[in-house]
């Protein structure tokens, strides 16, 4: 007994223990302790320090603009003493240590995007960074000789590019994405007179890519890409337009490059995100506004204009702070609002600006009121002049004005009017001539050919029909009861058997049944025969036993049929119709059939069944198509009441494909399964022989519909 006591105690303490040391393990985290920079080889080389063993590469990407190498290690903390560590390398000028969310991210600052490559050694993760030719006052360390890497992640050369897409942001930037071969592809992004381009060194595209892309019709600032080989690698060609600005990042082996409008504030001193204008200092006390005005003109080479009514003395201490911020500080301090034209500056109070701006508005009003006004004729190419005079018209007010007069509206001034003509479809407005300027404006962005669209939808409808029938007929009868005990019939002696294709082939056999008055039906047992399938009755077999002498007869047939047939019937109608507007293809048959009318009297109406496609699309920005899609599907059914049934399938929706893709809108999936059983009873539960006591039916039946549609954008002037 006290030796089990002992056990149990050391058991205990085993258990103690190992959870003591399972903490310890589980609480362990491997940390992050230091980030350096060097060179090897003529590279420059950047050193992750952990304080454990780093098990697996990090994951890793980089941006383009800014340049920048960002690699994630979950679970790790960090222990360094900064988080900003300056690298002093050419390329690589600073790194960032984050800590957040149990993980921790190395950001590592570039002058330049460069491909690189990482090894671990132990607990030392080395980044190698290619040399990209960047210019900088750094010292260069000599070459020295670099230490083999544990695990190596080589700079893919001389490989294939293996896609170039283009997509609308949601922010209505253009998207270029470039599929590249490996996570560390070295990619060039840059400005080139009016173009962006992207130079991939050292890499080949495929036959396919060799494109040039119009894709003015995403309504980006981007209007074509052009992918093209070069002796040196690939280059992608990015042509926008207007004022554009971009950015880049590189993740995944994918390369990602937005090219949006460039936000333009014409009260802004100094384009750009936020205040961009060059840093000055600024240390005063109790100077006068329109001196520290002057102060800043100097700096910035701006003209300044300061109305009369600025006044007052500010106090002030600004340290390095952009000249376009000190200027706002200034303003908002002492109420102060400015108008910018050209290099041209006026500062006065807010409401003297506010003051001239309304005069200007109604002076402006009053020479409309008073300009001379002209028709124009416009003539339509696309459009219909009805529809564009219309909308001319439901842009004015509404209110007492005169048929053919619009009120004063966003288009035509309270003296316009718009008149249609449809033989020759034309326009033709009367108004001052700013307004026609923006007539004219409208109509070339209204009076545009509308893209069209191919629909196509497939109705399949499978059926598949299994069915089985098994039954037995079993009969037979003595004679002597019938003839008073007299003897049999002179037909033979013996026991004879016969062989039919039916209960009453074999029953006639014998000859007694005409002589006696006795019927087939008389003679049966019970009557269990197998039932017909599709239309088609079973076959039989029967077979009769009968003793002449004797006077007896026993008779028994038996009838099987299965049935197994499979059917699809596939519909494809097809149209096509323009964008936004509504069509409609039809094709089946009218049933008559008679109703009574309200006299009194009998009339002939008509019951539809029909294949029928209604589809309205619209064409997206980025090229895909909404459909609000109708698909009715009828057959005529059985006849009720006098009258034909129609079996309706019918689906309506609202679904969003891409141009030439088919999607599944509606599917019907029905299965029936019957297994019916029928004995006499007791009999039938006879094992084996029971058989012979039952009929057995077995069915199942299944069917399935699937609406598949296929829209597809038409190319202008071209329909297949």
């Amino acid at each position: 007994m006290i030796t089990g006591m002992l056990n149990r105690m050391g058991h205990i303490r085993w258990l103690l223990a190992c959870c003591v040391l399972w903490s310890g393990v589980a609480s362990a985290q491997n940390v992050i302790k230091a980030v350096t920079g060097q060179y090897k080889g003529g590279l420059e080389v950047l050193t992750i320090q952990a304080q454990d063993t780093i098990d697996v590469d990090p994951a890793s990407f980089s941006t383009q603009t800014p340049a920048r190498i960002a690699f994630d290690f979950p679970g790790y903390d960090s222990s360094a003493e900064r988080s900003a560590v300056q690298l002093g390398l050419k390329n690589a000028r600073s790194a960032t240590i984050i800590q957040a969310n149990g993980r921790t991210r190395v950001v590592v600052n570039l002058q330049q995007a460069a491909p690189y490559m990482i090894s671990r050694h132990g607990n030392v993760l080395e980044v190698q960074l290619a040399d990209v030719g960047v210019e900088s006052g750094a010292a260069k360390s000599p070459p020295s000789a670099t230490t083999p890497s544990a695990v190596t992640t080589p700079v893919a050369t001389g490989q294939a590019v293996r896609d170039i897409d283009f997509r609308k942001a949601s922010d209505g930037a253009g998207r270029v994405v470039v599929v590249l071969p490996s996570q560390q592809a070295e990619v060039d992004v840059g400005v080139r007179g009016k173009a962006l381009v992207i130079n991939l060194p050292k890499h080949t595209l495929p036959a396919a890519l060799k494109r040039r892309l119009d894709v003015s019709d995403f309504a980006t600032p981007v209007q074509s890409i052009l992918s093209e080989e070069t002796p040196s690698g690939v280059r992608i060609t990015v042509n926008p337009k207007g004022n554009w600005e971009h950015s880049a990042f590189q993740t995944d082996g994918r390369l990602v490059v937005d090219i949006r409008d460039q936000k333009v504030d014409p009260e802004k001193l100094v384009q750009g995100v936020g205040y961009a204008g060059e840093k000055l200092s600024l240390n005063f006390q109790n100077i006068e506004v329109r001196s520290l005005l002057q102060v800043i003109a100097d700096f910035t080479g701006f003209n300044i204009v300061t109305s009369d009514s600025v006044s007052g003395a500010v106090t002030l201490r600004l340290k390095d702070v952009p000249w376009d911020q000190a200027l706002d500080i200034i303003l908002q301090a002492k109420s102060l609002g400015m108008r910018k034209n050209g290099t041209v500056i006026w500062i006065a109070p807010k409401d003297e600006l506010a003051a001239k701006e309304k005069a200007e508005l109604e002076a402006k009003v009053s020479v409309e009121s008073l300009e001379a006004v002209r028709t124009q004729a416009f003539r339509m190419n696309y459009a219909k002049a009805a529809d564009i005079a219309n909308q001319l018209k439901s842009t004015g007010s509404a209110g007492g004005t005169a048929p053919g007069q619009v009120g004063s509206g966003a288009i035509l001034s309270s003296r316009g009017s718009v008149v249609s003509e449809p033989r020759t479809n034309q326009l033709f407005v009367t108004d001052i001539p700013s307004r026609l300027a923006q007539v004219q404006e409208l109509i070339s962005k209204l009076d545009i050919p509308v893209r069209q669209v191919l629909i196509e939808a497939r109705i399949v409808e499978a059926d598949d029909k299994f069915g089985r029938s098994l039954g037995v007929r079993l009969g037979g009868a003595d004679l002597r009861g019938v003839r008073g005990g007299d003897a049999g019939y002179g037909i033979g002696a013996g026991n004879r058997v016969a062989l039919g294709g039916n209960y009453d082939a074999i029953s006639a056999t014998t000859g007694a049944f005409q002589a006696d008055g006795l019927t087939t039906a008389s003679s049966n047992f019970f009557n269990l025969p197998a039932s017909g399938l599709g239309g088609v009755n079973p076959a039989t077999f029967a077979l009769s036993l009968f003793k002449p002498t004797a006077n007896r007869f026993l008779n028994l047939e038996l009838s099987a049929l299965e049935a197994d047939s499979r059917g699809k019937i596939v519909s494809s109608p097809r149209l096509i119709t323009a964008d936004q507007v509504k069509a409609i293809i039809e094709q089946g048959v009218e049933f008559p059939y008679q109703t009574t009318a309200p006299n009194g009297g009998t009339t002939i109406a008509f019951k539809k069944a029909s294949l029928k496609l209604e589809v309205t699309p619209q064409i997206t920005p980025e090229g895909s198509i909404i459909l609000d899609v109708e698909v009715n599907k009828d057959s005529p059914g059985e006849i009720l009441l006098g009258a034909r049934a129609i079996n309706t399938k019918r689906v309506q929706t609202q679904v969003l494909i891409e141009s030439g893709g088919t999607v599944v809108i509606g599917g019907i999936f029905e299965s029936i399964e019957n297994d019916a059983e029928t004995k006499v009873p007791f009999l039938g539960d006879v094992p084996v022989v029971g058989n012979l006591f039952k009929n057995r039916n077995k069915s199942n039946n299944r069917s399935e519909l699937l609406v598949f549609i296929t829209p597809k954008v038409i190319a202008e002037g071209f329909a297949k």
